[in-house]
């Protein structure tokens, strides 16, 4: 039965590709649930742990596309290629009706513009910090500060290496993460506590599984506010960083 399966999966490298990330997602929300009591996010586990994936494969094969290298899983690189990703991207930003965010009034749009800014100039500010002076570089692992979606997007439009994007990827994640941890801790002295509040935090933080996952730490009726504007915040992220941010950062470097 294993050796039919097996010759299922080679044959068809899609299917498993979706068996593997549906494999790893269930068991990184049941770690999430057990072991962190939801602090930590399901699919920032998830995202953890393709990465060690994927690094283990780039040492088993020596190859540059990590598992997907590994001629059983070949199919992740067509299911973790710009085509899904952009797929998702849209499907997110659609989901959403620019009407709802009035409901948190001018200092909601003002939170997501603020939230986008502020979040790239820290990545690109450690970026220079680390020797880095390509605009292409700078711009990437910007958008990657801004949010672990926007990085890759951005990094594939202006043309940036698979390292530069995979570090962008790495800035989106410790970004997602530390807001999962600390947003429950200081929720209570920022007036994390109604949906305007929590609409305004989600348009500054911007990372959906960071600020879904720390809102539900803190009261799960909040959720759904905070999710509502981190996903304009990605959409505005994914519009702003590969076009007017990088002609910003393109002009003073």
């Amino acid at each position: 039965m294993v050796d039919s399966i097996i010759a299922v999966f080679e044959k068809y490298h899609l299917i498993a590709a979706f068996a593997l990330i549906g494999v790893t997602t269930y068991l990184s929300y049941r770690i999430s649930e057990k072991y962190t009591k939801g602090r930590v996010h399901g699919s920032a586990i998830a995202i953890l742990v393709g990465l060690i994936l994927a690094y283990l494969g780039g040492i088993y094969t020596e190859g540059s596309k990590g598992l997907a290298d590994v001629s059983l899983f070949s199919g992740l690189g067509l299911m973790g290629g710009g085509m899904l990703r952009d797929l998702a991207i849209i499907a997110t930003a659609y989901g959403v009706r620019f009407k709802e965010i009035r409901e948190a009034g001018i200092s909601g749009v003002v939170a997501l513009f603020l939230g986008v800014v502020v979040s790239f100039i820290a990545g690109v500010l450690v970026a220079l910090g680390f020797g880095y002076t390509d605009p292409v570089i700078l711009t990437t692992i910007g958008a990657g500060t801004v949010t672990y979606i926007v990085g890759p997007v951005t990094g594939a439009a202006i043309g940036a290496s698979s390292e530069i994007i995979a570090l962008s990827i790495a800035a989106g994640l410790f970004k997602s993460i530390l807001t999962m941890i600390m947003t429950p801790l200081v929720a209570r002295h920022i007036g994390l506590d109604n949906p305007r509040s929590a609409m305004i935090f989600g348009g500054l933080m911007g990372t959906t599984s960071g600020v879904a996952a720390g809102l539900a730490a803190t009261d799960p009726k909040l959720v759904p506010y905070g999710a509502m504007t981190a996903t304009f915040y990605t959409g505005l992220g994914a519009l702003l960083a590969p076009s007017v941010l990088y002609l910003v950062v393109a002009a003073l470097f």
